[in-house]
């Protein structure tokens, strides 16, 4: 397994490099705000994504203020985290601005002790700054964004950023976080100049991040960047992109529509409602999830609405469903499992699905072609070892027969590994 932190700090080629150091290595990335193109594949399936969104114990929120430059609005917040213990971040886009800004700090807060990071600085002096900033010798750190990412210094409960409108919304997201690490409220005044001198995209960012100022936020702070840049070139090197001019979902209708037009590897796909399961699961006493029956019934219909409209949809559905109602129950879990499955198989373009003795059988309209470029992006072994075709017919052998939560789950983690097999397909 190769674990990425920080993710939105590699480029593609840097994490392509990393990962064909192995063949057939499982990568973890995580990321508070992942950049436009990785948020991208996760919501339409081709890579998986999981979200933790419950704060630490004791976490408080960090009261965020936007501001137009003022010096006493800066002045009052220093003071006021000075005055309660605290330490203070001070933060400017830019190496060269911060000699003169040092000046005006010592000229504002005489006897405060300030200290200077950035990335340009002699190592030893840098270490022997942030140690001392640590130990809580210094009071204020006057920085470049070098502190965005690993600190967790928990006396340091405001931070001032200076022309915020020259960070991109991740930027913005981590030095936010750089406060707040204890239980005492924290404050992020974040200052740009006056209005009219922002660009419509730099408004559309502070507008952002003033929005999405609760816990746990990061993953709807990426949708929004991702709104306002593009997902860039899903298969290329670009992170982000102008597939915003013609809106995203057409962009990608666009791809797979291209893709199926590609020599003779012809790509079928299904309507999810043409999707059959033949296969009896236990999950009819879902409702132990959602005791009142009348939501039961509604959330049975929307998840349907939500299946039929894609897997983003879908992904969408069952997060906003864990926030209202919590993790699901075992029995349905095996309820969601079966929409996902029709899902992937309407996506893959299998439309018939059941069990034969210790056989699943997968009916389907690709071409001989198709399966074999399907085949070649699977990295199970195991899976690829049981895994046949027939002329319009995907076999998986089973070594014995399974119980229905176990089938559920087989079956499952088959889709899961044809969906990985069609980004390879599209690949080529």
């Amino acid at each position: 397994m190769l674990v990425i932190d920080e993710e939105q700090k590699f480029g593609v080629k840097q994490k392509e490099r990393i990962a064909s150091l192995k063949t057939s290595v499982d990568v973890l990335t995580l990321s508070a705000t992942p950049i436009p193109r990785t948020l991208y594949l996760a919501l339409t399936g081709f890579r998986d994504a999981s979200l933790i969104t419950t704060p630490p114990p004791q976490r408080l929120p960090i009261k965020t203020h936007l501001l137009e430059f003022n010096e006493k609005e800066m002045v009052a917040a220093v003071q006021f985290e000075l005055a309660r213990d605290g330490q203070v971040y001070y933060v400017l886009p830019r190496r060269q601005g911060l000699e003169a800004k040092m000046t005006d700090l010592q000229k504002l807060f005489p006897g405060v002790t300030i200290g200077v990071a950035h990335g340009k600085q002699n190592p030893t002096l840098l270490e022997e700054t942030m140690d001392c900033f640590a130990q809580g010798e210094l009071r204020i750190l006057l920085c470049t964004n070098i502190i965005e990412s690993g600190l967790d210094i928990r006396r340091v409960n405001t931070i001032i950023v200076e022309d915020v409108h020259l960070f991109g919304l991740a930027q913005i997201y981590q030095l936010r976080g750089r406060v707040g690490r204890a239980d005492k409220e924290a404050h992020a005044y974040f200052f740009y100049p006056q209005k009219q001198d922002l660009s419509d995209e730099a408004l559309e960012r502070l507008v952002a991040i003033e929005e999405c100022c609760e816990l746990g936020q990061g993953f709807m702070l990426a949708e929004r960047d991702l709104a306002i840049r593009g997902f860039g070139s899903v298969f290329g090197e670009k992170q982000s992109g102008e597939a915003a001019h013609i809106g995203q979902d057409l962009f990608f209708d666009l791809l797979f529509d291209t893709m199926s037009k590609a020599d003779s590897h012809i790509f079928f796909q299904y309507d999810y409602k043409e999707v059959k399961l033949d296969v009896k699961f236990d999950y009819c006493i879902g409702n132990d999830y959602i005791q009142d029956a009348h939501k039961y019934d509604n959330v049975l219909s929307d998840l349907e609405v939500a299946a039929c409209n894609g897997m983003m949809e879908l992904m969408y559905f069952t997060n906003n469903l864990r926030c209202d109602f919590g993790r699901e129950t075992s029995s349905f879990k095996v309820l969601l499992q079966s929409v996902y499955i029709r899902r992937i198989a309407a996506d893959v373009g299998i439309h018939h699905i059941y069990v034969h003795g210790k056989t699943i059988v997968m009916e389907s309209g690709m071409s001989e072609t198709f399966f074999k470029i399907l085949k070649e992006g699977i990295s199970s072994d195991s899976f690829l070892t049981s895994l046949t075709f027939k002329t319009g017919v995907i076999e998986i052998q089973l070594l014995v027969e399974l119980s229905p939560d176990r089938l559920i789950d087989r079956i499952f983690a088959s889709m899961v590994e044809l969906r990985k097999g069609l980004s390879h397909f599209a690949k080529q």
